[in-house]
């Protein structure tokens, strides 16, 4: 396990590298010479810069793309915060091994491999209104499985989550880190009634004011509201930029799953772009709050990695006009 202690952890989220400047200043340059008036193709350019900064290459790649998809399952459903059950979870990480869910297709169409990687269903984390989700140990051990999935060798990373009642501790981190009000940040989910959402809101303000010890801290926060997909995916977002590698956030419980780096570093989601923003209340806020503007609205809300996926794309597409696009002098068109 990479991380013994929070404070492990904490020193690893304070040690963050910049990625290449002169990589990211080169494609900027060559956007230039390209046969456009400069910055008309608007984010596909800085996206192509985002790629060269993390990859460290003036000609960025797309070799090598990975969807993970983590799961979990949550002890606050006992709370009445979600229309399916628990089982759910388990049965759609079946689904996913036998190709039948979105996810599948989607990654298919991205040119993207997918892993999906159980965290310990049998075993729903504490009910956060009566108990912290995770105590240290399992917090730790959640972050280090999703840390130790990311390697060196991909060149673009998608991270997604499967756990049914997860936009309940998804809500709960964001109020934790940005303050607000539970019912400002918490949305219907998988679908429930009013009477459902009102018993969200209440059971984070509940989980709030237990753990209020916890909350000037924001892995400590992610330790006592959140869950273990939660924190498998702050892991492999910490492990992403620690090896330079880009990364893809999905929808809010994803995003929510990684503001904690923001939190505790400045530029801790430098290297992520928000693929889309969710119909999920409190996505567009927490990307607000986090200063990362969204590459797709569609209306989506499944999670599973699946607005990701679909920014894989735009991402490819990005890259073929950064590479195959004749400069003005190769195609002989005069610049102004």
């Amino acid at each position: 396990m990479p991380f013994k202690s929070l404070e492990d952890l904490r020193a690893a989220c304070l040690d963050l590298s910049a990625g290449s400047d002169s990589a990211a200043a080169a494609v900027a340059k060559r956007q230039d010479t390209l046969t456009k008036p400069p910055g008309s193709l608007g984010r596909l350019e800085t996206v192509a810069a985002w790629l060269g900064r993390w990859q460290g290459r003036d000609m960025p790649k797309l070799d090598d793309v990975k969807v993970f998809v983590f799961a979990g399952n949550h002890g606050v459903t006992a709370q009445g915060v979600s229309a399916y059950p628990s089982e759910v979870t388990v049965q759609m990480v079946a689904n996913f091994a036998g190709g039948g869910a979105a996810i599948n297709q989607l990654a298919r169409i991205a040119g993207a491999k997918l892993d999906v990687i159980p965290l310990d269903l049998e075993h729903p984390t504490g009910d956060f209104t009566q108990v912290p989700a995770m105590d240290e140990q399992a917090f730790l051990a959640a972050v280090s499985a999703g840390y130790d999935a990311v390697s060196k060798d991909l060149d673009l990373v998608c991270f997604g989550e499967m756990g049914i009642g997860n936009t309940t501790p998804a809500a709960a981190i964001s109020t934790a880190l940005f303050g607000g009000g539970a019912e400002k940040w918490t949305g219907r989910g998988t679908g429930v009634d009013d009477a459902g959402l009102q018993r969200k809101v209440v059971a984070i303000e509940a989980g709030l004011k237990r753990h209020a010890d916890a909350l000037s801290d924001p892995l400590k926060i992610a330790a006592a509201l959140g869950g273990r997909e939660l924190a498998a995916i702050f892991g492999a977002t910490l492990a992403a930029r620690k090896n330079n590698v880009p990364v893809l956030l999905d929808g809010f419980v994803c995003t929510a799953a990684a503001a904690p780096l923001a939190r505790l570093h400045p530029t801790g989601l430098a290297h992520t772009v928000a693929a889309h923003v969710s119909a999920e209340a409190g996505h567009r806020r927490l990307l607000e709050a986090l200063g990362l503007p969204p590459l797709l609205d569609l209306g989506m809300r499944l999670g599973e990695g699946s607005g990701a996926c679909l920014a894989v794309n735009i991402v490819r597409s990005a890259l073929e006009c950064h590479t195959r696009m004749a400069s003005f002098a190769e195609a002989g068109v005069s610049e102004k």
